[in-house]
């Protein structure tokens, strides 16, 4: 629903927000279901109401708990049973510098005091955050603190030892550090909203004294949507590719018409330096795992020559894909995405022409769309709308552009082959298929919330039950990864499941779409029935649970040999495939066995 997605009108929203919740609710979309445990610090339903929109917009069905007024602290540290019987999956402490009740009040304080003020402050909050994961063991998201709206002491309150400002901005560098040395653990930046908010809008301190809300109900929304980003992105929710118009969009000026001397980029020109910062800001992006692509109306040849420009940022091998054509841009768009192996709803396409940007969200309601109307304009769009929030980096992010870059190798060298399976060969394909290691444990998450299309229960995990069940005796873990001679794909494959008598279930199967029909999943099933046989487990269960998004995978174990048990009316199914019975199946992949766990 546009209306939910940034810049939006938070007054509209909260004045039509049955309407909106309504509409969304009608629209038949397949949602996760997920258990919000809100703890407060002040004042909450108007920031539940807004939540609740966004997080239906970006297709996540919440039921909230919310602790009663100012009782964080308690539900935390001393218990709730109406909470442990909530189980929640995720818990947003909702606190600000009201909550902040040990700051100096006297800007001559002692450095001492101050210290010791600050130190029993953060161990407050540490002690809730503790408490919460030894009985929950689930992600949770802390308001950082906003800076206060008067200062008695003018600047010196930010910088002196008893100036309230400076004991805001010490407790956000604490929390910081907590957040860098813990799973699990989230920061929602209220500063930095605030303050592209304005502090003069976002305090409201009449709106305290009445109805004890810690900001301005304008910006609720503002602050929902901040954490509805969050939590979309924990739950794989977020985009994974710019797709990018080229004439006035990444240069100034149309490539054909004014040649690559004539287009603007660089320092030379206010305009040209605005359009490198932009070229800049884009780029950084990569190293998050965002992928990059073009969709231009151009002549491939001058859309390459203006990727080229000497004094340019952005060069043709940044892309993962280059669509520089005189087709209608939708279609350009789809084409991207189906070679790419993603949804068209992963895309995030801009275009200085609000005629291209209204025709490819007519025809792609999915895809989001930014009217670049200056550069300025769309670098502030991109990073206030959320669409690439990041919760963690990995190692596999930071290459992901050069491993869709890969596919499109691989993609052009099929062409030269008859036989597949002669082209698999030709790959080189090497695998290592292993427990979750240590080091895999970040990826193996990122993995179960991030894949949706080949992906037979959709089941979610944090962090901390993924460590859990890789110690667990009872569950054969696995993860895959896969390279061949044009680069190194990283994770790519996980299997979780759990022994029961001489029976395994499993409970999750999922692959990354860009390996798709390279035979890593036979690889990953002549694992798990060597697992099987090494623990005399006899027969496993397999389990399709039907999803808007996975319908490719509805048959695959019956591709691999198992029998159907039971087929429901709506889709999903049971199998079950016998270990003693079972002939290995992958003739293309070479396993590395010295890195396989026995």
């Amino acid at each position: 629903m546009k209306e939910l997605y940034f810049p939006f009108d938070g007054k509209l929203i909260m004045r039509r927000r049955k309407a909106l919740k309504k509409q969304l609710l009608s629209d038949g979309s397949a949602r996760i279901k997920k258990r919000i445990a809100i703890l407060g610090g002040s004042t909450t339903d108007d920031v539940v109401t807004a939540l609740d929109l966004f997080l239906l917009n970006f297709g996540i069905e919440a039921q909230f708990y919310q602790s009663e007024y100012n009782k964080f602290y308690e539900d935390a540290v001393f218990g709730s049973q109406e909470l442990d019987n909530f189980k929640p999956d995720i818990i947003y402490i909702h606190t600000t510098s009201r909550n902040l009740t040990l700051m100096p009040d006297n800007a001559a304080e002692s450095p001492d005091n101050v210290q010791q003020r600050l130190d029993e402050q953060f161990n407050t909050f540490k002690q809730v955050w503790i408490s919460l994961v030894q009985r929950f063991s689930c992600p949770i998201i802390q308001n950082n603190f906003e800076l206060p709206l008067f200062r008695r002491t003018g600047s010196y309150d930010g910088w002196g030892y008893g100036g309230q400002a400076a004991f805001i901005s010490r407790m956000n560098v604490l929390l910081s550090d907590y957040a860098r040395h813990n799973n699990g653990f989230y920061i929602n930046d209220i500063n930095y909203l605030s303050s592209v908010c304005g502090l003069t809008n976002w305090h409201d301190p009449e709106a305290w004294y009445l109805y004890k809300y810690a900001m301005s109900t304008a910006v609720i929304p503002d602050l929902a949507y901040s954490v509805a980003c969050i939590i979309k992105s924990l739950f794989g929710k977020n985009q994974k590719v710019i797709d990018l118009d080229l004439d006035n969009t990444l240069w100034g000026g149309v490539i054909g018409d004014d040649g690559q001397e004539g287009i603007e980029i660089g320092p030379e020109t206010a305009v040209g330096q605005s359009y490198s910062e932009f070229q800049t800001f884009l780029k950084g992006y990569k190293s998050c795992g965002v992928i990059l692509a073009v969709c231009s109306k151009n002549d491939e040849e001058n859309a390459l020559l203006g990727l080229q420009h000497p004094s340019g940022v952005l060069r043709p091998d940044d892309f993962a894909s280059i669509k520089a054509n005189w087709e209608p841009k939708d279609r350009n768009i789809a084409d991207s995405a189906a070679e790419l192996n993603l949804l068209p709803e992963s895309f995030v396409f801009i275009d200085d022409n609000p005629a291209e940007c209204a025709i490819a969200e007519g025809q792609l309601p999915e895809v989001k769309t930014i009217h670049l109307e200056t550069v300025d304009d769309a670098m502030y769009k991109l990073s206030r709308g959320g669409y690439f929030e990041v919760t963690s980096i990995s190692e596999d992010d930071a290459k992901r552009a050069e491993m869709y870059a890969a596919n499109a190798k691989r993609a052009a060298q099929q062409k030269s082959f008859a036989d597949y399976t002669e082209y698999l060969l030709s790959l080189e394909m090497r695998a290592e298929i292993c427990g979750f290691k240590p080091v895999y444990i970040g990826r193996v998450t990122q993995l179960t919330n991030k894949s949706n299309q080949f992906n037979l229960t959709t089941r979610r995990y944090t962090e901390s039950e993924i460590r859990t069940v890789s110690e667990s005796p009872e569950h054969i873990c696995l993860c895959g990864r896969l390279a061949d001679k044009f680069g190194d794909n990283g994770i790519v494959s996980v299997v979780i499941g759990r022994c029961e008598g001489d029976t395994l279930h499993i409970e999750l199967w999922l692959m990354s779409c860009r390996v798709l029909k390279r035979d890593m999943e036979l690889a990953m099933l002549d694992e798990l029935v060597r697992r099987c046989r090494e623990k005399d487990i006899k027969k496993i269960i397999g389990y399709y649970y039907k999803t808007a998004k996975n319908n490719m995978v509805a048959e695959l174990y019956r591709s691999f040999g198992f029998d159907l048990c039971e087929k429901k009316e709506n889709g999903d199914s049971i199998w079950s495939l016998s270990t003693d019975q079972y002939e290995y199946k992958n003739k293309v992949i070479e396993i590395e066995r010295s890195s396989v766990e026995i």
